[in-house]
């Protein structure tokens, strides 16, 4: 008897309909997936340059990365590296990311950490032209958009094996 009421809680509570949050709708979902892929597609409008970009990476970036993509911790290093070292290779932006469209994806979404998606679209690309300066991928003054952006070659291009079509 003892466990009937014991069992007889869990049965009620476990058809309950849970309450939390309100219902969303497609315009809800408008921001919500922003994928920059490498081809072009999926890129706001917008442009920048890296000498754009020096003035918010240090006011946004800079606290986590360092001043020169140094960063605070091993896993905050964005800028140097080398995939061909001798030592364990250093993964940055410039050593390791096989596409720039990569880069503006993540600072799109995930940037500043305590602050995601706050950047707007010009700083997404005046950040991403500053990071990518800081690698000696782009000049300062070249002006990346999304006809530009996906023709940046980044040096690991090719040290990725694509296995997403094997059986």
């Amino acid at each position: 008897m003892a466990a009937l009421f014991v069992c007889l809680p869990l049965a009620v509570s476990s058809q309950e309909i849970v309450r939390l949050g309100t219902p969303i709708n497609e315009a809800d979902l408008v921001d919500f997936d922003l994928i920059a892929e490498p081809g072009g597609d999926g890129f706001p409008p917008g442009n920048g340059t890296a000498r754009q970009g020096k003035s918010v990476y240090e006011a946004r970036c800079a606290a986590c990365h360092g001043i020169s993509g140094e960063g605070i911790s091993g896993r905050t290093v964005i800028a140097g590296g080398d995939m061909n070292s001798e030592e364990p290779p250093l993964r940055t932006v410039g050593s390791y990311w096989p596409y720039a469209s990569t880069l503006f994806d993540f600072v799109r979404r995930a940037m500043p950490a305590e602050s995601p998606k706050s950047l707007t679209n010009e700083e997404v690309y005046q950040v991403v032209a500053y990071v990518l300066f800081l690698n000696g991928l782009v000049d300062e003054d070249e002006s990346l958009n999304a006809e530009t952006l996906p023709r940046v070659e980044m040096p690991n291009a090719d040290g990725f094996i694509d296995r997403s079509r094997e059986h």
